[in-house]
């Protein structure tokens, strides 16, 4: 069931695509910017339609009361595509988010169009420090433009139970910007595994940590608080993935 779930889903979602996501690239060029974002959605809610009813992976979202009701940077872990979706629906009705993604993801087809279509926060992760002055001259400019930016501070995707190194940028960004930071973790990955065709039904639960500001705080303190809120959730969200965790 799992293999014709999984194969009937990459078929809706591959025409899915085809048929909206060149709406989105027209929409800016066309009718204006704000209507990329607005076919964007159209897109997403499309694809997330197929998530729920065809794969029947649905969300549990706690801690909505955590999410400023001002544009934010919020820092996810980050497991599958799913949560590129979801984290979308945690912000407050009416607002959009941007995310910020390695630049080599726009030349995809019909996705990678409609994410350049949307301005995503496209940075060229070979150019060094630059890289990082890149997402806070692009990151400062979607914040005043009132969108909300998602970044996976651990630049890819990671297993459940895993955990690499957290990267500077969407500290770095926070601090130079000085706005609130929110920590999200998820379990995504126990249902849509990373790099993998079998999707398995069921409920993946975000949870949305307390904001706090950036104001004054150097990246390296800003990452400190949220790894270790994400982390520690993570024990408690997949607490089979980590044997060896003590209880406090």
């Amino acid at each position: 069931m799992k293999l014709l779930r999984s194969a009937l889903f990459m078929f809706y979602a591959i025409l899915w695509s085809v048929l909206s996501a060149p709406l989105v690239v027209l929409a800016g060029p066309l009718l204006g910017g704000i209507w990329a974002y607005r076919f964007g959605k159209l897109w997403r809610l499309g694809t997330q339609w197929g998530v729920e009813h065809i794969l029947g992976i649905r969300a549990r979202i706690i801690g909505r009361e955590n999410m400023p009701a001002e544009p934010c940077v919020i820092m996810s872990k980050h497991q599958s595509a799913w949560e590129t979706m979801t984290l979308q629906d945690c912000v407050p009705n009416g607002s959009y988010c941007v995310f910020v993604l390695k630049k080599e993801l726009l030349k995809v087809p019909f996705v990678g169009w409609g994410l350049a279509a949307m301005k995503m926060i496209s940075i060229d992760r070979n150019a060094g420090k630059n890289a990082l002055e890149q997402v806070v001259s692009q990151g400062r400019e979607r914040l005043q433009q009132g969108y909300y930016v998602i970044i996976f501070p651990e630049g890819t995707r990671v297993a459940p139970g895993e955990k690499r190194r957290y990267k500077a940028g969407g500290a770095y960004l926070a601090s130079q910007v000085g706005c609130q930071v929110v920590p999200v973790a998820h379990n995504a990955g126990e249902l849509w595994p990373r790099q993998a065709f079998l999707k398995t039904p069921g409920v993946a639960t975000i949870s949305i940590g307390p904001a706090f500001s950036a104001a004054g705080l150097s990246e390296a303190e800003i990452n400190q608080r949220v790894e270790r809120w994400i982390e520690t959730e993570m024990q408690r969200l997949s607490p089979h993935r980590y044997p060896d965790a003590r209880t406090p």
